[in-house]
């Protein structure tokens, strides 16, 4: 993982692209329809302001946070899409307010964090750098869904490293979200940054590898794109299969998205 200040001037330039994406969009904009079945993009950025004030709630105020929770323990498979709606409601100059202000604030708040500093979450506790991949991670698949809302094709930069090792790092979750035993061994995966660095996470001799760009790797296990249209190159069985369930985020398993080209198809 990078080095903590790293992490969060990169989560800041994420935040920001996407404010300049989103910023002077008209009413209808906000309203457009985006991938994500039921969601527009004012539904995008709502879902990046309540997670980002429940991680601001998880860093400064623990018992808040705390009854946060157990709201979502009583709703589990509403609480996301409720604090959606509940922000896509507003004026998009208020729920724009919110979204800088909190996540300005969270930003102070992890940056303040004494070193070995741990936080509650929805899972295990999570460090200010976990936290910050997360939320970097998170905030870029949404930018994505935004972009696709709008016809904008945004340039991959560098900050895809934390998407990826946030990817890698959650291999065994995706298998174990749908009930699968994870492979015992290790895989490798080697990607080729948007500079046309090699970029690679697990052990150099696994015998089970996953290569190709890391624009694709990233959009595939954010589950922002089908595995057939990526130029991925699975090496192994359990790769293979690894692909086709691959989700870097937390929480149920996650549908996937239609391939764009049914196979035998140009």
């Amino acid at each position: 993982m990078s080095d903590p200040v790293v992490l969060l001037d990169d989560l800041r330039d994420e935040s920001e692209e996407l404010d300049r994406l989103v910023g002077e969009l008209t009413k209808e904009q906000w309203k457009a329809p985006t991938p994500a079945p039921g969601w527009t993009v004012a539904h995008q950025i709502a879902h990046l302001a309540w997670t980002d004030r429940a991680a601001l709630l998880a860093a400064t105020d623990a018992e808040a946070f705390a009854a946060e929770t157990e709201k979502a323990l009583v709703a589990p498979d509403r609480f996301v899409d409720e604090g959606a709606e509940e922000g896509a409601a507003l004026p998009p100059a208020e729920l724009l307010a919110r979204w800088r202000a909190d996540r300005a604030r969270l930003q102070e708040a992890l940056r303040a964090a004494p070193p070995g500093t741990r936080f509650p979450w929805y899972g295990p506790p999570m460090s200010a750098s976990a936290l910050a991949t997360a939320r970097l991670m998170e905030t870029w698949a949404h930018g994505q869904d935004v972009a696709d809302a709008l016809g904008t094709v945004r340039a991959p930069t560098a900050r895809l490293r934390h998407v990826a090792w946030i990817g890698h790092r959650a291999r065994d979750y995706a298998y174990l979200v749908r009930g699968e035993q994870p492979p015992a061994e290790p895989f490798r995966v080697e990607l080729v940054s948007p500079r046309g660095e090699l970029w690679t996470y697990g052990p150099e001799g696994a015998a089970q590898r996953v290569t190709g760009p890391a624009l694709d790797f990233c959009l595939l296990v954010t589950q922002r794109v089908h595995r057939e249209d990526t130029a991925l190159v699975a090496h192994g069985l359990d790769a293979a299969h690894w692909l086709t369930i691959a989700q870097a985020f937390a929480g149920p398993a996650g549908a996937g998205r239609p391939a764009r080209t049914a196979p035998g198809e140009a």
